[in-house]
């Protein structure tokens, strides 16, 4: 049974299907031929992810999963979260919402932080969720060039590197997306 990944971001898509084997079908949004942008209007990651499934649900009659993913971080009361790509404002840009991130934690101590993702998936009447989350601080200056948004700034705790000092399988073994996602697959591995 094909299901449909709620993104036009071919890396997310090819992420999933190494994750998943050749158990499932995973399609695209480009893949079912929706063209347009879904609006996240929520004010939560659960919202925006039920948004972008229940859309494609219920207008594409196909079964679908969609992802929300933001960092909280507790100095700023579980800012950007939801916010995290928009956090420095329009045009989205990882650069500044960095730049605005290091701004407001200048001087504070508790740099604590952590990422989390939901995948929202509907394929009945009842939606489900899963939730990853990767616990660990905001440093004080970029490290790493691989990875995106705020990865770079981001080191897991227990660990020396930030995310994006790690190549693509060992950020698999630990992050917050890899966790929502292996959640996910098992679910579907079991009840497909």
């Amino acid at each position: 049974m094909p299901i449909c990944f709620a993104t036009h971001n071919q890396n997310k898509v090819q992420e999933l299907r190494n994750l998943v084997g050749n158990n499932l079908e995973i399609l695209s949004l480009n893949d079912i031929g929706v063209t347009d942008e879904i609006e996240e209007t929520g004010t939560t990651l659960k919202e925006n992810a039920l948004l972008k499934a229940k859309y494609v649900y219920d207008n594409y009659t196909i079964a679908c999963f969609a992802d929300d993913t933001g960092l909280e971080v507790d100095a700023l009361d579980g800012a950007p979260g939801v916010y995290s790509a928009r956090f420095a404002g329009e045009p989205a840009n990882n650069e500044n919402n960095i730049e605005k991130l290091l701004e407001l934690l200048q001087n504070k101590s508790n740099r604590q932080a952590r990422f989390r993702t939901v995948i929202a998936l509907v394929k009945d009447d009842k939606p489900l969720f899963f939730e990853g989350i990767a616990e660990g601080e905001i440093i004080s200056t970029r490290r790493g060039s691989k990875g995106f948004g705020y990865d770079s700034v981001f080191l897991p705790n227990n660990l020396d590197r930030t995310f994006a000092e790690m190549d693509m399988r060992e950020k698999n073994l630990i992050s917050h997306r890899a966790i929502a996602v292996n959640k996910l697959t098992n679910f579907l591995k079991q009840n497909t």
